[in-house]
């Protein structure tokens, strides 16, 4: 279906991909993974055309209907969720215009002419029945339920979606569009845990092929059967989930590295046995035979290992008892979103944030920092808060390097701390020249998380902080809030991350407090 042949791409001055080959057969189901910033959103975007490669060579099947997911796609203002959803079906109408406008002008045509004409209409009925063209509202109602999109309402105005919202909006037309290949990069970023799961059972069934990019791995270990990783620029194929990557993975590494110490021994003896022996004249024949044996041999290279991020929060002065306390708080801009809410946190509670995309959880937690104001109603913050936010999205056009992007925040610090404090978070010095904007999703996502390490606080406030963050990265942080101890609150919807993390869940659904 597609065949990609040492393709190379440099971006920023930074090498993304190198020469790298991949193929993809008729339905099979990959999951490309590695660490953040290997290239992994950049090739989908060459492979779309969205980008030009420096060199390479891609072809597709003739056969090959692609769909991709693209966050950044225009909705037109105006369409409800119902039209756009429709508009998967655009050939299919297209086609029954033809068949209706055959009939319509069946009485010109000749009797020569009908035959033909009968016989098209004929082929186009049985293209639609197939298709399942007459049963589209039940197929858009079911699939749009199971993304959650039913509970929004398939007649809103997609201008009045939130961001996660109109990705929904997106992926549930790419899935009604059912292309050959599909390609999803980061799909439940945007998803609660229910349409998660019936995400996965819908890629589980998918007959078709499709390439997704994931860090949700239970999610990639229930629906890959093929993995590409992506290390140092270069992809390498394995056949299974991704548990069975990891184990052929850590094979190959131990067999690398077993490689390695064995040169490197054979190397020590050559090179010893040439400086002893290249100044002698009955031995300099052998010294020079095993000078061309050296300089012959193919060096085995160690698997370049990449930094690992430290993460840690420092804890400030204990707060007051209090966190914050709301008062018949109504969250909205425009319309509210919520009934009058009074809840209350208290110092040392842990709690993480759930329910569906558009109730309101970064609206929530915007509300009680201040930065926005409630509909109605209002919120109490308590005495002596030190707060660390830590947003779900960094600004896409942000011109700053990493490095003037902690300067403008901390501006007593030296170079040299600011260096050393990002390469605290798995940054090299690479990352920390390049601009925000050309930083990948979790490469960001560390930036952000740098600013939040460098000053005492003593309640943590994380919006989806695992989106974009690789297996290793998500792993470090989940220690450092573990050992941090102050107050939490954290909108998440990744179980596995928070599940051991806090002590209470507030599912915005039935504003109701569960403890776990």
């Amino acid at each position: 279906m597609l065949s990609v042949e040492k393709v190379n791409h440099d971006f920023g001055g930074r090498i993304i991909l190198s020469d790298v080959s991949f193929r993809l057969k008729k339905g099979e189901h990959v999951a490309l993974v590695g660490p953040n910033g290997e290239g992994k959103s950049t090739f989908l975007k060459i492979i779309t055309n969205k980008l030009m490669p420096d060199e390479g060579v891609i072809k597709w099947s003739p056969k090959a209907k692609v769909g991709y997911l693209d966050q950044h796609a225009e909705l037109q203002e105006g369409s409800s969720i119902r039209e756009v959803l429709k508009d998967a079906f655009k050939e299919d109408f297209q086609l029954e215009e033809k068949m209706i406008q055959i009939y319509d002008e069946m009485a010109n045509f000749t009797e020569e002419e009908m035959t033909a004409k009968l016989e098209e209409a004929a082929d186009i009925q049985t293209i639609l029945d197939h298709s399942g063209f007459y049963v589209i509202d039940s197929k858009i109602e079911e699939v749009a339920n199971g993304l959650g999109l039913g509970d929004i309402g398939l007649d809103k105005d997609v201008s009045e979606l939130s961001g996660g919202q109109r990705t929904k909006v997106l992926l549930v037309k790419l899935l009604l569009q059912r292309p050959t290949i599909l390609l999803l990069d980061e799909p439940t970023n945007f998803l609660d845990e229910n349409h998660i799961e019936w995400l996965k059972r819908y890629l589980e069934e998918y007959e078709n092929s499709f390439i997704l990019i994931s860090h949700d791995i239970p999610f990639v270990n229930s629906v890959a059967s093929v993995i590409y990783h992506i290390e140092n620029g270069e992809f390498t194929r394995y056949t299974g989930n991704y548990d069975d990557f990891i184990r052929m993975y850590e094979i190959k590494k131990r067999q690398v590295e077993q490689a390695f110490e064995k040169q490197q021994k054979e190397i020590d003896k050559l090179e010893d046995f040439i400086a002893r022996n290249k100044a002698r004249v009955a031995t300099r024949g052998m010294a020079n035979s095993r000078q061309k044996k050296l300089d012959k041999m193919e060096k085995v290279e160690k698997i370049r290992e990449k930094p690992m991020p430290k993460f840690n929060f420092m804890y400030g002065r204990a707060s007051g008892k209090t966190i914050f306390e709301t008062k018949d708080m109504v969250l909205g801009y425009n319309e509210p979103l919520t009934s009058p809410l009074n809840m209350i946190l208290e110092r040392g509670q842990r709690v993480a944030i759930k329910g569906v995309n558009g109730l309101g959880k970064s609206t929530l937690l915007k509300t009680l920092l201040g930065i926005i104001k409630p509909y109605s109603g209002k919120v109490i913050l308590g005495d002596y808060l030190e707060i660390g936010y830590f947003e779900q999205e960094s600004n896409p056009d942000n011109v700053n390097t990493a490095i003037d992007e902690i300067w403008e925040e901390y501006p007593v610090l030296t170079n040299y701390e600011v260096r050393q404090a990002l390469a605290r978070c798995g940054l090299t010095n690479e990352h920390i020249t390049s601009q925000m904007k050309v930083l990948s999703g979790g490469e960001a996502a560390k930036v952000r998380l740098c600013k939040l390490m460098l000053r005492d606080i003593n309640v943590l406030v994380l919006d989806e902080p695992t989106n974009h963050l690789d297996v290793i990265a998500k792993n470090e942080l989940k220690k450092a809030i573990i050992e941090f101890k102050g107050t939490l609150i954290m909108v998440s919807h990744e179980p596995e991350f928070y599940r051991d993390v806090i002590n209470e869940v507030w599912n915005l659904e039935d504003w109701t407090t569960k403890i776990i």
